[in-house]
């Protein structure tokens, strides 16, 4: 069999996407080392190489844009409206240019989470695209109403293309879709034990007094730190480099290790909704603090999912920017469903790419 070549397009916005996407591809490498892997980001590269330990070719482009964000809860609608339709008027050249580059390249599968012209792709090149997620970008813009329905339709019929979908827990219908399958939870695993992440970041306090706080690549503005005085014997994981220089922080830099390598240590997770976290978290059986967004339409069914599998605890944004924190001090709530999610996302999808290649 000639080598297989598998087309990744990933969406381009936040972390999340690359992350749960890269972890998937790294289980495909792992199972086949054979495969050759094109991942079509704008991800920088060095987030992709802290999920996929061999190697790959990154192409970087991009095919959507998800949301324009100052921050991880702050939405900028006329510059999405705005990006989204110079993507719609060069929908044409777009393809053009990515089939020209897949039938040099002789990809086999595009496997997709989940920019919308990537079926598209598929069909003008005559290969499969599959896609995996949780939820649609015609949902998010579907919610806005306004000028972003006729949006919204035009994504959903890019979708309608698709020639299977994994869908992804934590899910919206994702109607668009005509052939899904369902998977357990994808996300990474921690590549280091307790006892050496501890010693390595100074960690003396007990898991449960050891917390991670984490809100994506696109950070957050004002997070009320200076109420981290009011537990002198905790210690909080932190990504924001912002973050004042209080003796119970240890701020993490660089890419070698990742929100879900302090897993093993950390008794909970604050964040805002997102599925890349909820996912890894409930992996591990991280208990989860979160924020409601209500402008995000994916957030209520990724806070529906925690609440029924996983240990939580819902905050409102005044307790979490106006308060002291002490929801800290309170006892997660359990999850209402006692059946567990599967958690083998990872291995699935990798599994039925494989599947395809060797059917070549």
């Amino acid at each position: 069999m000639m080598r297989p070549i598998l087309y990744v397009a990933i969406t381009n916005h936040g972390f999340g996407h690359a992350t749960r996407t890269a972890s998937v591809v790294s289980t495909i490498q792992k199972l086949c080392p054979e495969v050759l892997l094109i991942l079509v980001t704008t991800a920088p590269r060095w987030l992709l190489e802290s999920y996929i330990e061999g190697d790959f070719i990154h192409r970087p482009r991009a095919f959507d844009l998800g949301v324009v964000q100052g921050d991880s809860l702050t939405m900028d609608k006329p510059a999405t409206l705005a990006q989204l339709r110079d993507i719609q008027q060069r929908q044409n050249s777009l393809i053009a240019s990515e089939v020209n580059f897949i039938r040099q390249n002789r990809v086999n599968l595009i496997l997709a989470d989940i920019p919308f012209l990537a079926p598209l792709f598929a069909k003008a090149a005559n290969i499969p695209c599959w896609m995996m997620s949780n939820f649609g970008w015609d949902l998010i813009y579907r919610h806005w109403g306004g000028e972003f329905i006729t949006i919204a339709d035009w994504i959903s019929e890019c979708y309608s293309q698709c020639d299977r979908l994994f869908r992804l827990p934590f899910h919206e219908p994702m109607s668009s879709f005509s052939n899904i399958t369902d998977v357990g939870l994808t996300g990474g695993y921690p590549r280091y034990s307790a006892e050496e992440v501890r010693a390595t970041w100074r960690i003396t306090a007990p898991k449960s007094k050891t917390i991670l706080v984490t809100f994506g690549g696109l950070g957050l503005e004002k997070i009320p730190y200076e109420n981290l005085r009011n537990f002198p014997d905790w210690q909080f994981v932190i990504y924001d480099q912002s973050a004042p220089d209080l003796p119970n922080v240890r701020k993490v830099s660089g890419s070698k290790y990742r929100p879900v390598d302090f897993s093993p240590i950390c008794g909970r997770v604050v964040s805002k909704p997102g599925y890349g976290t909820f996912a890894e978290a409930t992996k591990l059986d991280i208990p989860l603090v979160t924020i409601p967004r209500d402008d995000f339409a994916e957030a209520n069914f990724l806070l529906a999912g925690i609440v029924n599998y996983h240990h939580h605890q819902i905050i409102t944004s005044q307790e979490f920017f106006s308060g002291n924190w002490d929801f800290l001090r309170q006892e997660p709530q359990q999850p209402q469903q006692s059946q567990p999610l599967a958690k083998d996302g990872n291995e699935a999808i990798a599994q039925a790419v494989i599947d395809y290649f060797h059917s070549l």
